[in-house]
């Protein structure tokens, strides 16, 4: 790990100022059929997802593989366009109304960190093009010699070595420096939100540690705020000011990541926790299994959607005549379960 690798100290958001509202957000999927492309279904990938991001936090967003938490992000970001329904307030405008030169405005303070190093960058580019492309597009530079220096300083900030990599191509990087290029792309125009698509899940658990610490220090020094999408709690424990933990679509529950690591209410939840390895082999084995499999997005069940695996489920869980609220349980800390009563 290198020295600008230093973890900072916990940078405290501005909880006042709301950089990003989402509410209700609805993003299905047409299921097409025969010559003529005739509509048959929706995968109901997100189905009424709200929460808000405030200016210099992190918020993780986690939940299984499948559950919608990856399209979530990017229907923020309009990379799934057009949105099912909802809306997505940034800066006090709603990014799904916005068009032509207004969106490419605001996209400036809008970024994404993919989750393939390998993918996300072009192998025919070289580190000064890739990341100085943004700064040319909308205009921050004046000619090639500034956006080379900008790149340098990018580089630098990031732990990579400007004189040596700036003109060497992806495929000469290690996974670990491939996905540092990908975070100097995202924080080249100085964004306000930065979507973080499980940027770690590829690389060695070495490598993640030096990745999560970097992004923190930008926060520290930029007051960026990352939505941080990961399949793994034990990963955004670290990062994350609040925890979102989603099941088929849905949040099943919100809260402060201290909260939600000791005190969780949703059985989905308690099943995430208790699922995390224990390096004790005296630890008693896992007190909170998850039984089934995660049922499909096309055909949700019915009230509850974690009812067909949950071993408190009740009659109410299953049936959509009395839909189960979100229950307000301490600051901050809610809960889609009738368990939050």
């Amino acid at each position: 790990m290198s020295a600008t690798d230093t973890a900072p100290a916990r940078h405290r958001p501005d909880m006042a100022k709301v950089v990003l509202s989402v509410r209700d957000l609805k993003k299905w999927f047409p299921i097409k059929k025969g010559i003529f492309s005739k509509v048959v279904g929706q995968v109901k990938a997100v189905d009424g997802v709200s929460f808000d991001i405030h200016a210099g936090e992190t918020l993780g967003l986690v939940g299984e593989s499948g559950c919608g938490k990856t399209t979530v992000g990017r229907t923020i970001l309009r990379l799934n366009d057009p949105v099912t329904a909802g809306s997505a307030i940034f800066h006090g405008q709603d990014v799904f109304a916005l068009q032509g030169g207004d969106l490419r405005a605001l996209r400036r303070d809008m970024q994404i960190i993919f989750q393939d190093p390998y993918s996300s960058l072009n192998p025919r580019m070289t580190v000064e093009a890739i990341v100085g492309e943004a700064l040319t597009v909308h205009g921050v530079v004046a000619g090639k010699k500034e956006r080379r220096e900008r790149v340098k300083d990018l580089l630098e900030k990031c732990g990579l070595d400007p004189v040596r990599h700036i003109s060497r191509y992806p495929h000469e990087f290690s996974g670990g420096q491939r996905q540092r290029i990908g975070i100097a792309r995202a924080i080249a125009l100085e964004p306000d939100l930065i979507v973080c698509d499980e940027p770690v899940s590829a690389l060695d658990v070495s490598i993640q540690a030096q990745i999560i610490n970097l992004l923190q220090r930008l926060q520290e020094e930029m007051g960026i705020a990352y939505l941080f999408i990961a399949h793994g709690l034990a990963v955004v424990e670290h990062i994350s000011h609040r925890v979102a933990v989603m099941y088929l679509g849905r949040i099943a529950e919100i809260a402060d990541s201290k909260t939600l690591y000791e005190n969780p209410v949703h059985p989905y939840t308690r099943a995430l926790l208790s699922a995390i390895p224990n390096p004790d082999p005296d630890a008693p084995m896992n007190p909170h299994p998850l039984e089934g499999e995660v049922p499909t997005p096309i055909n949700p069940p019915a009230g509850c959607r974690f009812h067909t695996r949950c071993r408190f489920a009740e009659a109410r869980c299953k049936s959509d005549e009395i839909p189960i609220p979100i229950y307000e349980i301490g600051p901050g800390h809610q809960v889609a379960c009738i368990l939050g009563e």
